[in-house]
């Protein structure tokens, strides 16, 4: 566990460290990282590797278990909506579920579609989005009840 949460701070840094200086007044941003709630809650980390396309790496945690989502968004500005995008992308999952709800990991293929807006003056990024998967095991299959509001600070 410390060796994760010492590779993630090393992973931060190095982002923040490379990342473009984004000013506050923007309505863009490369780097965030906040919370998505929804039916409990998570961590999300999200970075624009190129243009429009992010990486978003989300660790939810609830009273079932645990899933870490990995998902890739391609995102395209709304005419008239400064600072809005929507997103769509492919992306997948591992699930670590408590023996009332599967009892065991099980892994998954996801999706993403949704809504996208950073404040402009302020470091802060909004998100609301649908993430449909499919899960493989035993008594598994789709589920269409991932999403979540994600808030995060940018930088």
């Amino acid at each position: 566990m410390r060796s994760l949460i010492l590779v993630t701070a090393i992973l931060l840094f190095t982002i923040s460290a490379n990342a473009q200086s984004k000013s506050t007044s923007s309505s863009s941003y490369q780097t965030a990282l906040g919370v998505k709630v929804w039916d409990g809650g998570g961590i999300s980390f999200k970075h624009f590797v190129n243009g429009n396309n992010a990486l978003e790496l989300i660790g939810y945690f609830w009273n079932r278990g645990t899933r870490i989502t990995g998902l890739y968004e391609i995102h395209g500005p709304i005419n008239g909506a400064t600072g809005l995008q929507w997103c769509i992308g492919p992306g997948a999952h591992i699930g670590f579920y408590n023996s009332k709800n599967g009892d065991g990991a099980f892994a998954g293929i996801d999706g993403v579609l949704g809504l996208d807006y950073k404040f402009k003056g302020a470091p802060i990024n909004m998100s609301l989005d649908w993430q449909p998967s499919f899960e493989f095991g035993t008594n598994r299959g789709f589920y269409g009840n991932w999403g979540g509001l994600g808030i995060r600070y940018t930088f």
